[in-house]
């Protein structure tokens, strides 16, 4: 059987891919006056406000809780992934939230998802700015070769979104989780290559007027 050719050095990142996952409790993101800073309890009064308009937790397709259900949620959030409140400095109100999720230093990959906004935040900057945001960190700072998204085959706005983006569409993953009313889901799957941030970044940035 024919050995798989590795990669050649000059495209391996030089940082500590492990290292930089385990930083990103600390680590704050700001661009074009929106914000990614750790998600705490902090930030509990503000993001059950953002889950309301919209009364995004009646939503199938998203991973928004329920108002009552905030202070669980920022706690579960705290054990399975690496998430953020996202802040509109304008008004110092949290809008919604975001996550790096699933790190594998092996590819050094890293998934991007569970990120909702509150209604009146959708089809503003503040979606444009986090995914310049924790782009820029995963292909510069964690030195990612490839960026992930998952969604519900039913969130064909997050879908759209995702292609707006630059992502490329991967395949379906049928039959892949369990919705939160116990209908089980078929999953899209995006990616991104760090060979195609360049452009990707170019044009956000041009979006931003960065």
């Amino acid at each position: 059987m024919q050995k798989p050719t590795p990669l050649p050095t000059h495209v391996l990142p030089t940082v500590d891919f492990l290292q930089a996952v385990n930083l990103l409790p600390t680590v704050v993101l700001s661009a074009n006056q929106v914000r990614l800073e750790p998600l705490t309890l902090q930030h509990e009064a503000g993001l059950r406000q953002a889950v309301q308009d919209g009364e995004l937790w009646k939503m199938l397709v998203t991973t928004a809780p329920a108002p009552e259900d905030v202070a669980h949620y920022i706690q579960a959030a705290a054990n399975t992934r690496m998430a953020f409140a996202v802040i509109d400095e304008t008004t110092g109100d949290v809008v919604g939230t975001t996550a790096f999720y699933q790190p594998d230093a092996a590819i050094r990959r890293v998934f991007i998802g569970y990120t909702w906004y509150r209604q009146s935040a959708w089809r503003t900057r503040i979606n444009t700015a986090c995914k310049y945001l924790l782009l820029a960190h995963a292909f510069e700072t964690l030195g990612c070769r490839v960026v992930n998204w998952e969604t519900d085959a039913l969130n064909t706005r997050s879908q759209a979104a995702l292609e707006r983006l630059g992502a490329k569409k991967d395949g379906v993953l049928r039959c892949h989780k369990i919705r939160k009313d116990g209908t089980v889901r078929d999953t899209v799957v995006y990616s991104m290559l760090r060979e195609e941030w360049a452009g990707v970044k170019a044009a956000l940035a041009q979006k931003l007027g960065l």
